[in-house]
């Protein structure tokens, strides 16, 4: 089976990269688990101290979620979506290790959230970011949690219902991306953060870290559970099985056009 992750240690550092870049780096069960797995590894190991994400390829960090997964799904299935997510989110807001997000490209709904989640982020002009996930049919509950914690809840009212996408300059502006560099030293502007990071007490660090989770963690449990109620009531309707067709068979027609 493909790797969906790679994983790689430079120093201090590890670097894992999100490998789909085919499907502009979407999500499917099997990214998850194994994004999971790497994020253990590395937070097994006492020479890393700080760690980046990143997408392979120009064109995207992550596209969100593979339509072509959730368009098949049941209540039930949706249910157990939203334990996936539950999972990989744990596992970030937990590591004792600062994260640093290296964007290339389009990071869109649930990438969009990873890269929030992660501590820092590091873009280039060319990046865009936001949370159109209402344009395929899926309710947004765990993007507004942690939007709404960064960006206040006017921003997010706006990206979750408008579903439009924010330029590098706005991302920047509001703070999403806190270094903006050309495309091509977007990777070297992150390792150089990274190592800064790696070099701090790593007891403060870590310490830091859990204080954050602890402020957050109501929040987080609150949109886990509203994701489980408004995916299964979504679900049931038969609404994001027919919106993801109808924006996969667009998306289709371009490509083709």
């Amino acid at each position: 089976m493909k790797d969906f992750i790679l994983s790689e240690v430079r120093g201090p550092v590890g670097i894992l990269t999100l490998n789909r870049p085919d499907k502009l780096n979407a999500w499917n069960a099997p990214m998850r688990a194994r994004l999971v797995e790497a994020l253990d590894a590395l937070e097994a190991d006492a020479a890393v101290r700080a760690i980046i994400l990143t997408g392979a390829g120009d064109r995207a960090f992550g596209a969100g979620q593979d339509l072509n997964e959730t368009k098949t799904f049941d209540p039930d299935r949706a249910e157990l979506w939203i334990g996936e997510w539950e999972r990989l989110y744990d596992r970030i807001r937990s590591l004792s290790k600062p994260i640093v997000a290296a964007l290339n490209g389009v990071a869109a709904g649930s990438a969009f959230q990873v890269s929030l989640l992660c501590d820092l982020r590091v873009g280039h002009p060319g990046v865009t970011m936001g949370q159109p996930e209402i344009n395929s049919g899926i309710a947004s509950t765990t993007g507004p949690w942690i939007m709404r914690e960064l960006i206040g809840l006017g921003r997010t009212i706006d990206l979750t219902l408008t579903g439009r996408m924010m330029d590098a300059e706005e991302c920047f502006r509001i703070g999403v991306i806190n270094r903006l560099v050309p495309q091509e030293q977007v990777m070297a502007a992150a390792l150089e953060l990274a190592t800064e990071l790696a070099g701090k007490p790593p007891v403060a660090m870590r310490l830091n870290r859990a204080r954050f989770r602890e402020v957050t963690e109501a929040g987080f449990r609150d949109c886990l559970a509203a994701g489980i109620r408004n995916q299964r009531e979504a679900y049931a309707t038969g609404e994001p099985a027919r919106m993801m067709e109808e924006f996969l068979a667009k998306r289709a027609a371009k490509k083709s056009a």
